[in-house]
């Protein structure tokens, strides 16, 4: 059985045994793939695993040998799974492996946006604090999260473990889900609609699927009802984001600052209005990739592709 990992770099730059994969069939790992080699380095495979290479329509329907497509992470929008579905071929997730990781990550950009640590940091290694007459000094406005608000849009399992972060923080938690299944409400997060949680936020964050009904949903309308000075953050999908509308919104003060792990396009390009906006923190994608998620999320793509092998696929999101 023939396997190919598309883009195995971002994964694994050296850090992790790929021995459980190796131990199913003959392995081929690319560090990336760029759209030009998809088809060829797809089409004598009947496994492949792809993190974020595109596999389209066209793809597959030339790839009559191809049966499984696992895909390295907990989205899937990378790949046309209608397409798959019609061509037989089983597509896989790996859901939850970064729950923790991204809700560390949530906090590290809140509040460094509340105590901007860094530039505090910065100031003191520059002489500021040597050559101040007083015994504190601030660079930027700080600010406590107690008795806010915080507004969680997507409320999967990272949504509720920000939940409860959150509510140790002291913070009221609001939580939208959409149409997706709900858990019962414990105390320390209740669940709002769209233009509640809007309305009444102080801080928004990010963590929904980027379909047809989430792609741009964050946008000057949307904006525009949302509290004067809230901060946003997103560490979910770019595309979630009209992001010239929060350039504006940042740049005029409607939203006091933005935290974002993700843009619509990745790597970012030179023109991404966010990339010089006001009040504005860039990660390059990080929430998932600590090594400790790395390890979970390799252990499940082995588990499903083992499942798959055994035919008993888990996982599985194009049924």
């Amino acid at each position: 059985m023939q396997i190919v990992i598309l883009d195995g770099y971002t994964l694994n730059p050296n850090e992790i045994s790929l021995k459980g994969l190796e131990e199913l069939g003959q392995l081929t790992v690319y560090d990336r793939t760029p759209p030009e080699l998809v088809l060829e380095r797809m089409s004598n495979c009947q496994i492949v695993i792809t993190n974020k290479t595109i596999i389209n329509r066209e793809t597959i329907e030339k790839c009559p040998d191809v049966k499984y497509i696992g895909v390295l992470a907990t989205g899937y929008n990378i790949v046309d799974t209608v397409a798959a579905k019609e061509n037989g071929i089983v597509v896989t997730n790996v859901p939850a492996y970064s729950t923790n990781s991204v809700a560390q990550l949530v906090f590290s950009l809140l509040l460094e946006i509340c105590h901007n640590v860094g530039a505090h940091n910065a100031a003191v290694k520059h002489g500021d604090w040597v050559n101040c007459p007083d015994f504190y000094f601030s660079v930027a406005p700080l600010i406590e999260l107690s008795g806010k608000t915080i507004g969680i849009i997507g409320f999967g399992q990272i949504g509720q473990s920000i939940a409860r972060i959150a509510s140790a923080f002291g913070l009221n938690v609001l939580a939208y889900n959409g149409g997706r299944k709900k858990i019962d409400e414990d105390g320390t997060f209740k669940y709002a609609g769209l233009e509640e949680l809007y309305q009444n936020s102080d801080i928004i964050t990010l963590h929904a699927p980027l379909n047809n009904d989430t792609q741009g949903l964050i946008c000057a309308e949307s904006i525009g009802k949302m509290k004067q000075g809230v901060i946003l953050i997103n560490t979910s999908r770019g595309g979630l984001i009209v992001e010239a509308d929060l350039r504006e919104a940042l740049d005029l003060g409607k939203v006091f600052a933005a935290a974002c792990d993700v843009v619509s396009l990745e790597p970012m390009k030179a023109d991404n209005p966010l990339l010089h906006a006001k009040n504005i923190y860039i990660t390059p994608h990080i929430g998932w990739a600590t090594l400790e998620a790395r390890l979970r999320l390799i252990d499940v793509a082995v588990s499903n592709l083992k499942s798959f092998v055994d035919g008993n696929p888990v996982n599985v999101v194009n049924q």
